[in-house]
């Protein structure tokens, strides 16, 4: 049984028989050592985002989830494939459900997809990619200080936020829980 401080962001939990993931989290301590644990909570198997207060004492059950490895195959705008290496059985997932990971997916990535009943309810990214850059603005000459942020495509399509010395063709980590830039790949 989870305790409410344990309700991280991005942890799975099973509620009235569903399973959530805990997609905002915010504390309040109250006088006498009490808290508050404010968070919404996703339905993985409907999509419906839900506000939930828990007390100290409250008791959340963890949901009941396996986690396969997987193959990113490809995609048809509305439907992702993947397969599992070892069996090289397909699963389809529609494109609401892969969420935001469809911003980090290249074909022929590995990467965890996690079931609840034989359903898939989630796509479980590798805290960091590695992902290339394919435009971005060239920087002024004499403008090179780090703090100097500016756009930049990646291979997958996704704009983010880079420093001002990142290059076009340079391969970059990018943090998949927020979308920023970590570093360039020595």
């Amino acid at each position: 049984m989870y305790q409410p401080t344990d309700l991280k962001k991005n942890t799975v939990c099973q509620i009235e028989g569903k399973p959530y993931r805990v997609i905002e989290y915010g504390q309040k301590v109250m006088g006498r050592g009490g808290s508050i644990v404010n968070v919404k909570l996703k339905n993985l198997i409907d999509g419906s985002v839900i506000p939930k207060t828990f007390k100290g004492q409250d008791k959340i059950e963890p949901a009941d989830v396996s986690n396969k490895s997987v193959q990113y195959l490809y995609n048809d705008g509305a439907v992702f494939f993947f397969m599992d290496p070892e069996s090289f059985e397909q699963f389809e997932l529609a494109a609401d459900l892969v969420d935001d990971a469809k911003n980090y997916l290249k074909e022929g990535d590995m990467l965890t997809l996690q079931f609840f009943d034989d359903r898939v309810i989630n796509v479980e990214l590798p805290k960091n990619l590695y992902l290339e850059v394919t435009y971005t603005e060239d920087v002024v000459k004499g403008d090179t200080t780090s703090s100097v942020l500016k756009d930049a495509t990646l291979e997958t399509g996704l704009v983010i936020k880079v420093p001002a010395f990142i290059k076009t063709g340079d391969v970059i980590s990018v943090d998949t829980a927020t979308g920023e830039y970590r570093e360039r790949k020595k």
